[in-house]
């Protein structure tokens, strides 16, 4: 009966989603992000300047509206290399290559940020869902599924102690108006928020968020606590 009430509620759907993420990939990839960087870091001494920026930002748009090259969605944001990339044997593939790509952020002084940018890849799932009549799934179910998503993966990364350090969620809701460089924009503020953090002392206060930028509190208010699927384990984690 509770199987039958979470499948028509959908609830399992980003639930599930958020859980293989994170212990097909993430708990994987992150661990070996600040190694990574390290690496490019000490071959290019003048770029990656900021240690508290030297992790994975992963972008979760809530519309799930993804591109396959960043540079298109935002001329402001340029591709510059991968990083070393991680092989592992997984699930019967030999030798399976992980790898993150860095990008350089231009401000609007025309200064440049670097920093290790992908977008979770879930939310092409719920997008293609949400085009296909089979699945009976609405643009509603699509945006209610993206925050549960965003607030099921945020508390699986705070629990757990392998990714502690090594990402930044980048939530984030689109405007209805065309912007050519919103994306960039929600990134920057992401990394100086960051710069702010480790240098707080030296810099004063810290800047305020874009309108667009989603903390869990928001979503919290937007998502009945009632209609989220229990944790596995009893501590919460």
């Amino acid at each position: 009966e509770m199987s039958e009430m979470s499948e028509t509620s959908k609830q399992n759907v980003a639930h599930g989603l958020a859980w293989s993420y994170y212990v097909g990939y993430l708990k994987i990839v992150l661990p070996r992000v600040k190694k990574s960087m390290e690496e490019f870091s000490r071959a290019n001494p003048n770029m990656l300047t900021c240690r508290e920026t030297w992790k994975l930002h992963i972008l979760i748009p809530l519309s799930c509206d993804i591109y396959d090259d960043l540079e298109k969605a935002d001329s402001n944001i340029q591709y510059l290399t991968d990083l070393a990339e991680t092989s592992l044997s997984r699930a019967g593939t030999k030798k399976r290559v992980y790898k993150h790509s860095l990008y350089a952020i231009r401000d609007e002084d025309n200064k440049l940020w670097h920093c290790a940018v992908e977008y979770a890849t879930p939310l092409q799932s719920l997008h293609a869902m949400s085009q296909d009549d089979c699945a009976t799934f609405s643009r509603e179910d699509r945006l209610e599924q993206a925050k549960l998503f965003y607030r099921t993966l945020e508390e699986i990364l705070r629990g757990s102690r392998e990714c502690a350090g090594t990402y930044r969620l980048v939530a984030y809701e689109e405007s209805g108006e065309a912007e050519t460089h919103f994306l960039s924009r929600e990134l920057l503020w992401h990394l100086r928020q960051q710069r702010c953090e480790e240098y707080a002392v030296h810099e004063g206060t810290c800047p305020h968020g874009p309108s667009t930028t989603l903390s869990s509190t928001e979503l919290n208010l937007q998502i009945s606590a009632s209609d989220l699927p229990q944790p596995l384990r009893s501590d919460g984690f």
